[in-house]
């Protein structure tokens, strides 16, 4: 299960991720990435609750840096360890801006 939380203001936009990424939940994160990219230049992914994240969720990471390369960027904060690692193993920690 994965809770989204949302807000945006003044073209940047703040995703709140709580619960796991995977293969069940990724598209709905797609879907909702999607709705809020246009006309945002800040993106900002909070993964202080993020328990777990699939190839499935790394695709739509990947997906929404590639769409925010061309109009501002992404950020992605709050990592905890697990993911941090899976972040490491998987590369997305030289494609991705993370901060604390």
């Amino acid at each position: 299960m994965l809770n989204i939380g949302k807000s945006t203001e003044n073209g940047k936009a703040v995703l709140t991720l709580d619960g796991r990424l995977d293969t069940v939940t990724a598209p709905e994160f797609d879907k909702t990435v999607r709705e809020v990219l246009p006309g945002i230049t800040e993106l900002k992914l909070d993964c202080g609750k993020l328990e777990y994240i699939s190839s499935a969720g790394l695709r739509v990471l990947l997906t929404a840096q590639k769409i925010m390369n061309t109009q501002g960027e992404m950020k992605v904060c709050n990592v905890n360890e697990t993911v941090m690692e899976i972040f490491d193993v998987t590369g997305f920690t030289d494609i991705l801006t993370i901060e604390d």
